[in-house]
């Protein structure tokens, strides 16, 4: 081929050659030794082996993997006739067990100075009442009342029960009151144990939750009321009213940072006498009732709020009797002596 310039474009294509011979079929084959087919017996032998022995292997496989699903279905959905638990229900019952003993701790640490060790009542009222808590103290109430405070209870705006969820300024995140809900909402007839509230590990103690699960109030039985102030009520079993007698003796006792001023009382026997009760506590109730044993024999009207009532109490045989406040029972007593 040339490219010169100045000649004639056909002097300037390739130059022609003569058609080239296809190569020997022969250059791109093996030699005819190589494509011999036959085989020995002993390769033979060998294949089949192999090939019994790939069987087997896919056979053990399907196996293992068959059974392996099996397995893995009753552990996540359990075993039939009830022989194994489902997965996610064990697991769901250890969660409630642990939320439940860390919110013992969380009691022990926030709520029983106010409501008592065990929900007994104190300062606050009582907690372990299975009236309250067959569907009062339900976990939604119980909620809201430890996000928006004492002031859900009875509208009172000076409760001294505060806000605990840190979503309105407490000290608890959403958890912690999920954790003292399980607790407060734990069945009597379950045994858990008390833990380190650092380490998480047992101490050796053990307690029961407070909810019975057989209880059943009685039939005609009232639901429990929003405002526990409306259970405690006032006035009934020959209770005091706000007019006393003004020819009987009347005896002063006054209440103050929830607690009575005096522990001993004292008043004429076989004869009427008056109470005057004076309430210093600003937004706690408080009242003075009477009582011999465990019978209470004189129930008076409750005084919600800072102020002052005389009550008139019916005669008395001699003897001592307690007089108590009925929302604070545990705390506020003292001795009265009939004489």
């Amino acid at each position: 081929m040339t490219d010169t310039p100045g000649r004639e474009p056909e002097q300037r294509l390739p130059a022609r050659r003569e058609p080239s011979e296809p190569a020997p079929v022969d250059r791109f084959t093996a030699p005819p030794s190589v494509h011999k087919f036959q085989l020995s017996p002993e390769r033979a032998a060998q294949i089949v082996r192999q090939s019994s022995n790939a069987r087997w292997v896919g056979f053990l496989a399907v196996i293992v993997v068959v059974l392996f699903t099996l397995l893995y279905y009753f552990y996540e959905l359990g075993a039939p006739l009830g022989l194994s638990q489902a997965r996610l229900d064990a697991e769901g019952e250890h969660q409630q067990v642990v939320a439940v003993e860390r919110g013992y701790n969380l009691y022990q640490a926030n709520c029983a100075r106010c409501h008592g060790a065990d929900g007994e009542g104190g300062i606050g009222p009582v907690l372990n009442d299975q009236s309250k808590l067959y569907q009062h103290l339900n976990p939604e109430y119980l909620e809201r009342v430890l996000e928006v405070g004492g002031r859900y209870v009875c509208g009172n705006p000076n409760s001294q029960m505060p806000v605990w969820s840190d979503r309105n300024g407490g000290p608890l995140n959403y958890r912690q009151i999920e954790e003292l809900i399980a607790f407060m909402r734990a069945p009597s007839d379950e045994e858990f144990e008390v833990r380190d509230p650092e380490l998480n590990e047992p101490t050796g103690d053990h307690f029961n939750g407070w909810v019975d699960p057989a209880y059943r109030p009685e039939p005609g039985a009232t639901p429990f009321p929003d405002c526990y102030l409306d259970a405690i009520g006032g006035g009934g079993g020959g209770g005091g009213g706000a007019t006393p007698n003004p020819d009987a003796e009347t005896i002063e006792v006054t209440a103050v940072n929830i607690d009575f001023d005096t522990d001993t009382l004292t008043a004429p026997a076989d004869e009427p006498f008056n109470i005057h009760f004076i309430n210093e506590d600003v937004g706690i109730p408080h009242d003075v009732d009477l009582r011999s044993g465990d019978e209470v024999v004189s129930d008076n009207e409750l005084l919600r709020d800072a102020g002052e009532i005389t009550y008139s109490i019916e005669p008395l045989a001699a003897g001592e009797y307690e007089f108590f406040c009925s929302v604070h029972p545990v705390q506020m007593t003292g001795t009265l002596t009939v004489e």
